[in-house]
């Protein structure tokens, strides 16, 4: 009972609307308190208990959104619920049943989830990865593409998965506005969005001028401090 899942906003700029959220986990240790997911959660990923953890948030999360639609907060139809998933997940073979049973058990339309998925699911196995995406794509679920540009495999693969949204990492984002290298690679990143009819989503905007930048390049949708902690 010790973690809980917080959301972090992301919100389209051109009419400060918040039009999905992020679950992120939180792990509140009752006597050395919070711990950080970049440490925990790769314990997670190498005992295997990421299996357990990751089905738990994403019910945590389908169950939290269940509710945030019944009391009329969210518009079902117009809201991405953003769901990391871990590689040792996606290789379960009954993954695409879980994420059904947890959307139906809670009923939620299909179309409210977005799995967020890494380069380092595509490559380890990419035909099962294709077929279980292609299986969840069916029933209507969507597919983003995390921490774009930090890996090595994207380019090859992003033609043959059906993603619909690039996430500019964090890394580029915090420096655009001093290092033109980072500010390159996040304007080619929009540019092949655009050109791939892809959206784009950047995470750690924290300052004013961040955004500015990434409103210029026509990428709307973001999230960070600035506007939201995850809560």
């Amino acid at each position: 009972g010790e973690f809980s899942v917080h959301y972090q906003p992301q919100v389209d700029a051109r009419g400060n609307r918040i039009v999905g959220a992020e679950a992120l986990a939180r792990w509140q240790h009752p006597q050395l308190g919070a711990q950080s997911p970049t440490e925990f959660i790769k314990v997670l990923e190498d005992s295997g208990l990421i299996l357990e953890v990751g089905t738990w948030i994403l019910d945590e999360a389908c169950g939290a959104f269940a509710q945030l639609i019944a009391d009329g907060l969210v518009d079902p139809l117009n809201f991405s619920l953003c769901v990391n998933i871990s590689p040792r997940q996606f290789r379960q073979n009954d993954f695409v049943e879980r994420v059904e049973h947890s959307l139906k058990q809670h009923g939620l339309p299909f179309s409210l989830l977005k799995l967020e998925i890494t380069e380092g699911i595509v490559i380890q196995n990419l035909e099962d990865t294709i077929a279980k995406m292609h299986q969840l794509t069916a029933m209507g679920v969507s597919f983003a593409m995390d921490d774009f540009g930090t890996g090595y495999s994207s380019l090859t693969h992003l033609k043959r998965l059906p993603v619909d949204t690039l996430k500019i990492d964090q890394s580029f984002v915090r420096d655009a506005i001093n290092d033109p290298n980072d500010a390159e690679i996040i304007r080619a990143i929009v540019a092949m969005a655009h050109s791939l009819q892809l959206k784009v989503v950047a995470e750690g905007v924290e300052r004013q001028q961040q955004l500015q930048f990434l409103q210029s390049l026509e990428c709307h949708i973001y999230q960070g401090y600035l506007h939201s902690r995850p809560v």
